[in-house]
């Protein structure tokens, strides 16, 4: 790729331009520069680093970048190795159209200290487009009366390249009548006329048809072709004649479409249809085509659409008046677009300092920027100023070129920010203005604290919170700016021996926002404290702290747990007597929750039983108490479920089974547990783990057994015949506590029986086992007493059964070795 640089040799060049640099520290010269359009992405286009004078590693670090004039980058600087390369393909057509030159413009800013380099690139033509002719079929009515040498207007093809690459001439197919003649335009576009060589005759040839090719100068040559058809005319005396051949108009660019541009005007000497005049517009371009329409009778030329000074400043329009005959005259119309002030300044920032230190002197580069009008003359002049008072100034730097900076010393603690309103106004009339808005923030120095908006921070967690759940936000400020301000939270190291408390939850170090790291039980940990830091970014940090409490809330996660009866029995026994009334207590069930509060609070009730109106179960105490008295019809078995239940939220519960065995007295208790199949089966398993004990232990103790039960009932036979020879007859205070605990058991105090019972003990031999077949209440009445005599030998334990048994307790009494039975224990009996 070749490139086209300045006149000026490089060396030279670049020293000014770098002395230049130096002494204003802002503006240069223009660097000019040359890229043949549509070049490859990535294709360079100069070194910015050796025009500057600087190496590639000082361009790095004074952070080199380049800012375009326009919206859209189309080159691009490499930071590395100073490489200006195109960044975006350029097609010249696309971005000029015919203006030429066409330029892309830009500004390399420099940092520490901050300087700007403006250049240019001049985007060269390549023959990239052919001529191409907007009518494929060229239609031409010659009178045969033309005479040779008369020259008829062709439309012009079109080439949007331009010089050499533009379209250079014209030719036609070979013919015997006419040859092609190329003229040229004063803005430098080339046009056809077709030269009539010989006459026409149209009784012997009333078509001639030929092609007209249209040739630029590329290397190599692009054409483009079209199809010309004469047709020949019967013999028309006179053609039309325009009253001017050349119209020059001027009209404003803020002309509306349908705007009157110029009437054109032409006569025909010939009468009928032959003086009758048609007016068209011989389209020689597009543009012309699409700015301009005339009216076919009239000759009025109106603007299909605005004009715009700035786009296209001259117009050349051919007109053709053709007769009714067909022949046909030209004139040409050249429309001057006159410029007026309908464009206001337009400010292009290329580098802005939005934040400046407090401590920045006077005259501080804060932006650079451009001031650009796109009108011209006065209207185009510009000149630039700030709005308001404020500690800011203009400084000229160059043509439509500035710099925004400070004028004197500046105070954040007075005013942090600044709206600094650069208005641009133009010259022309009425002047027409423009603002741009430039926000500049003051940096502080880092001398706050960060500053917590509570001491003390309290946040509730459920317990069996899931990891990562969100807690609450800590929330610290700091008057700085910037990264002064920029706070971070951390969790301080708990001492030496303290629990870890930190291990429990977390605060995210940008947010302040606490999560629960793990769960946490309720019942273990029900609150902890840390100290939370919030430390900013600046040099040096600054800090405070604040306690973060943290309150565990219990949940519902623990269910009753029953600790009476106990649950590792199957079913728990209790004995309820055939005359219990209403309201006797059975026995209470006694559990307990790990939770607290509500979660806690317990309540009892019956959810089984084996007769659902017999028993009732208090529902906070848990007492188990006979709903009526007890009849004869219930079953002797009685089965209950009892359910405990807390009040969480879902609730939870847990369930025990009380067996219940309602009895005329302890003997009936010992039948219903022997055939209780549970009971039975618990026997069975503690006759077997003791068997062998007792067997070995039987062999040993069988002798003494026997011979202490000989002179047990020795004993007993000489105690009760002295007992009766000195006795007085019985009455009713012979069985009083003091003699019934000496020579009995007492029960009355134990168990879920009412204390207010005393029980006498009756043995027999027929049964075969030595323990209690049963227990009843003593009983005593003064007319037993009286039956009783002195000389009655009778044994007053059995005074108080009925006749029918009578006789059998005073047999088994005399002849039954006294054996020690298993007591019962809280009236509970154990078969």
């Amino acid at each position: 790729m070749k490139l086209r640089k300045s006149e000026e040799p490089l060396p030279g060049r670049a020293v000014a331009l770098f002395l230049l640099l130096c002494v204003s520290g802002m503006r240069a010269e223009i660097a000019r520069y040359s890229v043949p359009e549509e070049v490859e992405r990535g294709s360079f286009v100069v070194n910015i680093a050796k025009d500057l004078g600087l190496t590639a590693e000082e361009l790095s670090a004074r952070q080199a970048r380049l800012v375009p004039d326009g919206e859209k980058q189309y080159l691009q600087l490499n930071q590395r190795t100073g490489d200006l390369v195109v960044r975006e393909q350029m097609d010249r057509e696309e971005l000029c159209g015919q203006s030429e030159p066409c330029l892309v413009r830009f500004e390399v800013l420099l940092e520490n200290p901050l300087q700007s380099f403006r250049a240019e690139v001049r985007l060269t033509d390549i023959n990239d487009h052919a001529p191409v002719f907007l009518n494929k079929e060229i239609v031409l009515k010659i009178p045969e009366s033309a005479m040779p040498e008369t020259r008829f207007l062709l439309e012009s093809a079109q080439d949007p390249d331009v010089g050499n690459n533009s379209l250079q001439h014209y030719s036609i197919s070979s013919n015997e009548y006419f040859h092609v003649y190329t003229r040229r335009r004063n803005d430098g576009r080339r046009y056809a006329e077709l030269v009539l060589d010989r006459a026409l005759d149209r009784e012997q040839e009333a078509e001639v048809a030929f092609s007209i090719t249209a040739v630029d100068g590329g290397t190599p040559p692009r054409s483009g072709s079209a199809l010309i058809r004469v047709v020949v005319l019967d013999i028309n005396d006179n053609i039309p004649v325009f009253t001017r051949s050349l119209y020059k108009v001027p009209i404003r660019e803020n002309s509306s479409q349908d705007t009157l541009v110029v009437v054109v005007s032409a006569s025909d000497l010939d009468s009928g249809t032959n003086g009758e005049i048609a007016y068209s517009i011989v389209q020689n371009s597009k543009e012309n085509f699409e700015t301009f329409k005339i009216n076919p009778g009239t000759g009025q030329i109106r603007l299909k659409k605005p004009l715009d000074y700035e786009e296209t400043k001259t117009y050349e329009i051919d007109v053709q008046a053709t007769d009714g005959g067909g022949l046909s005259a030209h004139c040409k119309v050249e429309v001057q677009v006159e410029d007026v002030n309908d464009n206001a300044p337009e400010v292009i920032i290329t580098s802005l300092t939005s934040t400046l230190s407090e401590a920045a002197p006077p005259n501080t580069v804060v932006a650079l920027f451009n001031v650009r009008d796109r009108d011209s003359g006065d209207n185009g002049r510009t000149t630039c100023e700030l709005a308001g008072e404020q500690p800011f100034g203009i400084s000229l730097l160059g043509a439509d070129a500035y710099a925004l900076v400070t004028s004197e010393a500046l105070d954040r603690e007075e005013v942090a920010e600044y709206n600094v309103t650069v208005r641009a106004r133009d010259q022309g009339s009425p002047a027409l203005s423009t603002c741009k808005t430039l926000l500049v923030r003051l940096l502080d120095v880092n001398d706050n604290a960060p500053t917590f908006i509570q001491d003390i921070y309290t946040m509730v967690m459920s317990e069996n919170e899931p990891a990562g759940t969100s807690l609450g936000r800590l929330r610290a400020t700091d008057a700085d700016a910037g990264e002064n301000a920029h706070v971070r939270y951390a969790i301080e190291a708990p001492p030496l021996g303290t629990p870890a408390a930190a291990s429990f939850v977390s605060v995210d170090a940008e947010s302040g926002t606490v999560r629960t790291l793990r769960p946490l039980d309720y019942e273990k940990v029900r609150a902890f404290e840390l100290v939370v830091r919030a430390t900013d970014g600046g040099s040096p940090p600054l800090s405070a702290q604040a306690v973060l409490r943290i309150v565990v809330q219990d949940q519902n996660d623990n269910a009753p747990v029953v600790l009476h009866p106990s649950p590792d029995s199957s079913a728990a026994g209790e004995l309820v007597p055939r005359w219990a009334p209403s309201g006797y207590l059975v026995a209470k069930v006694v559990a307990v929750d790990a939770d607290a509060g509500q979660n806690a609070w317990l309540s009892y009730e019956l959810a089984k039983a084996t007769e659902p109106g017999l028993f009732r179960v208090g529902l906070h105490s848990g007492e188990v108490r006979t709903a009526r008295a007890v009849t004869e019809r219930d079953a002797p078995r009685q089965r209950l479920v009892v359910l405990v239940r807390d009040r969480g939220h879902p609730p939870r519960s847990a369930t025990t089974t009380l067996a219940v065995a309602l009895v005329h007295d302890f003997s009936d208790a010992s039948m219903q547990l022997d055939h209780d199949p549970a009971s039975r089966q618990q026997l069975q398993v503690a006759e077997e783990d003791l068997l062998t004990t007792y067997l070995i232990a039987s062999l040993g103790c069988v002798s003494s057994l026997f011979l202490l039960s000989v002179v047990a009932l020795a004993t007993t036979k000489l105690c009760k015949a002295r007992l009766r020879a000195h006795l007085s007859p019985p009455s009713a205070n012979c069985y009083a506590d003091g003699d019934f605990a000496s020579d009995g058991v007492d029960v009355g105090g134990m168990g879920t029986l009412s204390p207010a019972y005393r029980y006498e003990v009756c043995l027999t031999t027929g049964s075969g086992r030595s323990e209690f077949q049963f227990l009843r209440p003593v009983l005593l009445s003064p007319q037993s007493s009286a039956e009783t005599g002195p000389d009655k030998d009778e044994d007053p334990l059995c005074s108080s059964q009925p006749a029918g048994e009578r006789e059998a307790c005073a047999g088994s009494t005399a002849a039954s070795p006294f054996q020690p039975p298993d007591w019962p224990v809280g009236g509970r009996v154990h078969a």
